[in-house]
């Protein structure tokens, strides 16, 4: 069974010979570049100049001699960047931050002293708009040419050369997360309570957004069978809902609707939805929208015990993540015998049936030591076997 082989079997509630394992495949299974580059350094491995897949969460790309000595079963493919937008990092006149804004208007910055990450601190949309503000609020083209160089040969190369499962990655966040990012979370909020048609009016721009980038990737890989598409939504936090799900299933559930009815149109890819946190309120509607994958399974969120979500919705959704709790069992702080027992759990929780991909819960951070990934990994690999 290969690797591709493997991953689809899971994805249709079957048993593979092993648990597909996916480190790097997405933006939200990858790895901080300080980790990544000491995770190299304690396989061996000689050391190559990082690329970043994503700027302001600081992750590396996973160079293809660690997918091939890990085993990773799960490759991705994402949007270049725009023809028209130059990322430029500057420095405040403090020299306290690194900072940049994103081609939406949004600003990021991190600290020049021990940074791991960039953070939000500029919304173009903050503040009070009109109609016609937010009619001169210029969204980036979906349709750029540029966003499309290359990515036909490099999902071939996937499908042919690696024969792993191909993932298809998002050009932004998810409809309600880029209206909270250039909104601003307080106005985010505050609209979405007290003034619901400007918020739909937002949202809506990031439909269309949404739509035109889909129907140029398929376009561009027309053809080509792709195995996984990743769309994201951060609905909840460590406690509960961000909205609540009544507001969701009226404001937001139609919208995400639209957007997965036209990706099942175009293709029989899984659709792979990252949401963080407390979500257990609305996986039903998830599931009823057409999402096939849930991510990261945030393990150590109310609600969202592993045994739990694997025995009340296991036979409609698959969990593609929550190998591991990243918050309670994973960085510096714990050892590699804590790594170790966690994963098991997961691995016991989640695996049989199958419809279960492992990978961390979100990205691998900065702070956690190469000896806590080998544990989580040789754990996987040796308890992880269906026969």
């Amino acid at each position: 069974m290969n690797a591709r082989e493997r991953v689809l079997t899971a994805l249709n509630h079957k048993e593979p010979d092993r648990v597909p394992f996916d480190l790097g495949g997405t933006n939200v299974t990858g790895i901080q570049a300080k980790a990544y580059r000491r995770l190299r350094q304690y396989l061996g491995l000689p050391e190559m100049e990082l690329v970043m897949i994503d700027m302001d969460q600081q992750l590396a790309r996973v160079d293809d001699d660690v997918m091939q000595l890990l085993g990773c079963d799960a490759r991705g493919v994402s949007p270049e960047p725009s023809s028209i937008y130059k990322l430029e990092v500057k420095e405040t006149a403090d020299k306290r931050y690194c900072f940049y804004h994103d081609e939406y208007g949004i600003g990021w910055r991190m600290p020049t002293d021990g940074g791991l990450y960039y953070d939000m601190f500029d919304h173009p949309l903050s503040g009070e708009i009109t109609d016609a503000s937010l009619e001169q609020y210029r969204m980036p083209d979906p349709k750029d040419p540029q966003r499309y160089v290359g990515l036909r040969e490099k999902a071939l190369k996937i499908i042919e050369k690696d024969a792993c499962a191909l993932v298809i990655g998002n050009m932004s966040a998810g409809i309600f997360e880029m209206y909270t990012w250039t909104r601003g979370f307080k106005d985010c909020f505050t609209d979405w309570a007290g003034n619901p048609p400007l918020a739909r009016k937002i949202l809506n721009k990031f439909v269309d957004l949404q739509l035109g980038y889909w129907e140029s990737m398929f376009d561009c890989l027309k053809g080509i069978p792709i195995d996984v598409v990743k769309v994201g939504d951060d609905l909840g936090w460590q406690n509960g809902m961000l909205i609540s799900p009544a507001s969701y299933r009226k404001q937001l559930k139609p919208l995400h609707k639209i957007m997965f009815d036209f990706i099942h149109s175009k293709s029989d890819a899984k659709i792979f939805i990252h949401s963080c946190g407390s979500i257990r309120p609305v996986i039903a509607d998830l599931i009823d929208v057409g999402v096939d994958i849930l991510n990261p399974v945030q393990v150590s969120a109310v609600g969202m015990d592993s045994a739990e979500l694997k025995r009340q919705y296991g036979k409609d959704v698959c969990f593609w993540g929550g190998g591991v709790d990243t918050q309670n069992a994973f960085d510096d702080r714990y050892t590699p015998a804590e790594v170790r027992a966690d994963v098991r759990k997961r691995l016991e929780d989640f695996m049989p049936g199958g419809g279960f991909i492992f990978s961390t819960v979100h990205n691998i951070q900065g702070n956690v030591p190469p000896e806590n990934i080998i544990a989580m990994w040789e754990t996987m690999r040796e308890f992880g076997r269906y026969v």
